[in-house]
């Protein structure tokens, strides 16, 4: 009979433990989760140790961090200054995760709040650092291209040298005070329309230049031409057309020039 209400009070307590130790000892990690446990006795972690996904039994003196290792989405709107001391207002989206083999060195040093502490402070200074090398013009226009590709290089090196894979960085828009954006407009615009102006001139220039070329080279082919043709030469090309004339059967009426060197000229019916 004691031995009987000793297993009772003894599985009694078990259950009491368990109620009261329960949530501290038995952990259940989703796929896309990985963990790390930190040994409050001896106040240390295996931060190569992660642990996988499944159940997971932990004693109630030690504690589990759970890290989601999935692609997050974090999304920023800023105030930047450029090279010429102009306010640009920049909204970026980052996408990222972290390297899920590595959430021990990046919980040692940030801990589970690591997008706080680390993502958001490291994007913000590098998209005000890249800005501050260009004057708004060239934000928002000529070189936007190269201001966006920098603020993706330069944040991916910052994140991955701490344990974070980027896996996009996405600016949605920058935006610049509507006076400045129009005075900007409007030179691109007057610049565009100068370009075009220069183009048509330079249209013009080639159209005359081929012209006068084709001039010169029908006056030069006129003066050749003129030199070469002798009475002699004249006379003879007469005599051949007359022959060539007189060889078709047609009936034909002959009237010869005046003049010693009067060509015959002969005329037909047909």
């Amino acid at each position: 009979m004691k031995q009987k209400q000793s297993l009772i009070i003894v599985v009694v307590a078990i259950v009491i433990m368990l109620m009261i130790f329960g949530s501290k000892m038995f952990y259940v990690l989703s796929p896309g989760e990985r963990a790390i446990v930190f040994r409050s006795v001896s106040g240390s972690f295996e931060k190569d140790n992660i642990v996988g996904t499944g159940l997971k039994v932990v004693a109630p003196w030690n504690k589990l961090f759970i890290y989601d290792v999935k692609e997050q989405k974090i999304e920023e709107t800023m105030d930047v200054l450029s090279k010429n001391g102009l306010a640009i207002k920049v909204e970026i989206t980052v996408r990222y995760n972290p390297v899920y083999n590595k959430i021990g060195y990046l919980h040692e040093t940030f801990g589970i709040t690591y997008a706080d502490r680390l993502i958001v402070p490291e994007v913000r200074s590098t998209v005000r650092r890249v800005t501050g090398r260009y004057t708004a013009e060239e934000i928002y226009s000529t070189k936007r291209n190269e201001v966006e590709g920098s603020i993706i290089e330069e944040t991916a090196i910052i994140l991955k040298e701490n344990n974070i894979e980027m896996q996009a960085l996405l600016i949605r828009s920058i935006d610049l005070p509507p006076d400045i954006k129009k005075a900007i407009e409007l030179k691109l615009t007057r610049e565009q329309e100068a370009l075009a102006m220069t183009y048509d001139i330079e249209k013009e220039k080639l159209e005359a230049d081929r012209k006068k070329i084709e001039a010169q080279g029908i006056a030069t082919y006129n003066q050749i031409l003129t030199s070469s043709l002798t009475d002699k030469i004249l006379k003879q090309k007469g005599i051949d057309a007359t022959l060539e004339l007189a060889k078709s059967a047609n009936a034909k009426v002959v009237v010869i020039g005046s003049g010693k060197d009067g060509m015959p000229l002969i005329l037909g019916n047909n």
